[in-house]
């Protein structure tokens, strides 16, 4: 048992029952506020730890780290330092923050109003700067369905889908913190029937569920991730939403692959549940079969334990909750995606962010797109308000919530939420 993973920990911070944010958890994020300009933290409950302010004022003592590595915008330097690091500082919190703590900080009230802030009161921002990000295509369910939408449904699967993970890679300049707002995209499309393609808003838009994670700083260039060591090098977890254009996405990606119909928005919730804290939450994957290439075989208990939701409230409406899922039915998992991006030499960066790709389960409530829940628009879903959707309305809010529980503890990520907004008109 991993000390900070105790069950019976509690904090002297205030922590309700069905919170995402016990001690068990001990996230870490980047955070402002209006005095204070973006520093690294954590969260215990609806409280926001400033981990700048906890060094400065000697609480981390004793733990080899540099002046200043919280007093940044980002968490890439932190990430640099690797495992043992993360580990030392995520325990020396939770000695810190749980009841009885051997540290001053519970009974100093001059230092809890340095260190410590509520949650409503704080800005979230990106956790960190990421350099590169690439977007799979682990889900067996979802790439199945896809491939009995716009392919031969007798071979859904292409050839070398069961053999590799297939990825590609994204565009990091356009990940945004949950929270922001997001413009309908401007393109061009072609219907089936349409003589010519047309350019202008897509009217296809739609989500994907998605879990992401951070990269710690890989090998040199040249040299390769294995799958036994592949954790060692995977910093945490987050929510992410790789907002779709559909119509864009199926007129332009032949022969090259996803582009504007993707590179337009992707959000991703502001805390990051590190792997350490998820330890407990563990679980076998599904069968692979055939049985991977030897450089992609892995241990058991590969999988995470984690559950997923995705709910659509249009504007000034209540949401709706319209796909349930469970992170655990991915068909590769995060140490195999790693393994496969590195091996044949490709340098991995502390902050880059790799995502899992849409997950979908088997029955149609668990699906985690809108292409997939409406069949491709063919199947309108009902909203509590008496409306149907195909795709996304301007206005609509989506919301992908997360958390893993057994035994009384609940580790979660919180929420990703984004509004889709007009297409800004083009104007040559």
């Amino acid at each position: 048992m991993i000390d900070a993973n105790r069950p019976e920990l509690t904090s002297w911070l205030s922590v309700s029952q069905d919170s995402d944010f016990p001690i068990q958890n001990l996230p870490f994020g980047v955070f402002s506020t209006p005095s204070l300009p973006a520093v690294c933290g954590t969260r215990v409950g609806d409280f926001a730890v400033d981990l700048d302010a906890l060094q400065r004022l000697g609480y981390l003592e004793g733990l080899g780290l540099p002046d200043g590595l919280f007093a940044q915008d980002h968490l890439n330097a932190f990430i640099a330092c690797g495992k043992k690091t993360w580990s030392d500082v995520r325990l020396r919190l939770s000695q810190i923050l749980r009841s009885e703590s051997s540290f001053p900080l519970e009974k100093n009230r001059e230092h809890q109003n340095q260190c410590v802030h509520e949650q409503g009161a704080v800005r979230m921002h990106l956790p960190a700067r990421i350099g590169d990000y690439t977007d799979f295509y682990a889900s067996r369910e979802h790439a199945t369905n896809v491939g009995k939408m716009f392919r031969d449904p007798e071979n859904a699967l292409l050839p070398n889908w069961l053999h590799l993970p297939v990825g590609y890679h994204g565009r990091a300049s356009t990940l945004v913190v949950s929270g922001t707002d997001i413009y309908r995209p401007n393109g061009q499309r072609k219907g089936p029937n349409d003589p010519a393609p047309v350019f202008g808003p897509s009217v296809k838009m739609d989500f994907e569920l998605e879990v992401g994670f951070l990269t710690g700083q890989g090998p040199e260039m040249g040299d390769w991730i294995s799958t036994k060591v592949a954790e060692d090098y995977i910093f945490g977890l987050v929510l992410f939403n790789d907002w779709s254009a559909r119509d864009l996405q199926q007129w332009e990606y032949v022969p090259l692959g996803p582009f504007l119909g993707k590179n337009f928005a992707s959000s991703m919730s502001p805390w990051v549940v590190t792997l350490e804290a998820l330890e407990s939450f563990r679980t076998d994957g599904p069968l692979q079969s055939p049985e991977p290439l030897p450089y992609l075989h892995q241990p058991k208990n590969s999988h995470i334990n984690l559950n997923l939701e995705v709910a659509l409230a249009p504007r000034g409406e209540e949401e709706t909750v319209i796909s349930r899922t469970n992170f655990s039915t991915m068909y590769w998992s995060m140490a195999q995606q790693l393994a496969h991006h590195t091996c044949n030499g490709c340098a991995i960066k502390a902050g880059d962010l790799l995502a899992s790709g849409t997950i979908s389960g088997a029955t149609p409530d668990s699906f985690g797109s809108l292409l997939e829940l409406s069949w491709n628009g063919t199947q309108p879903l009902q909203l509590k308000n008496g409306t149907e959707r195909r795709f996304l309305d301007d206005g609509d809010t989506l919301i992908l919530r997360g958390h893993a529980a057994h035994s009384g503890i609940r580790i979660g990520f919180g929420e990703v939420s984004g509004t889709l907004l007009p297409a800004k008109a083009w104007t040559a």
